[in-house]
């Protein structure tokens, strides 16, 4: 099995919480490492500067991971943040380098209801 992956899945169990203490998850990420949040313009550089944010962090989601899929240096993370009763997807894009997480992406999408036109083509996905 790829060993970034099998970090991510350390990480991030499928179909359950955070599984390591935030201490190991901060060394699981390079020295300058950066998390980019695009839909809020926010850039956090540096693992210590991530792991200080976490740790202000006021009322941290319950997150259900869908699916972690890539090889290699590159995946995606596909999960479900509810922030007590607030949903959102979450597409997280990690990058890896020399085998810790150098770069993160996180794009977040509000679920919607589906326009009617689309009803005849489509079905739910399982979950």
């Amino acid at each position: 099995m790829d060993t970034n992956r099998e970090l991510l899945e350390r990480l991030w169990s499928p179909d359950s919480e955070l599984v390591l203490s935030p201490e190991a998850e901060h060394e699981m990420r390079t020295e300058d490492y950066v998390l980019e949040m695009p839909q809020s313009g926010e850039r956090i550089a540096g693992r210590n500067r991530m792991r200080a944010m976490q740790q202000e962090y006021p009322n941290p989601p319950s997150i259900q991971i869908l699916r972690i899929t890539g090889s290699g240096d590159n995946f995606v993370i596909l999960g479900r943040s509810d922030y007590g009763g607030d949903v959102y997807y979450v597409a997280n894009v990690v990058e890896f380098r020399d085998g810790r997480i150098a770069r993160e992406t996180r794009i977040y999408g509000a679920p919607f209801d589906p326009p009617a036109w689309r009803a005849k083509y489509a079905t739910s996905p399982p979950q």
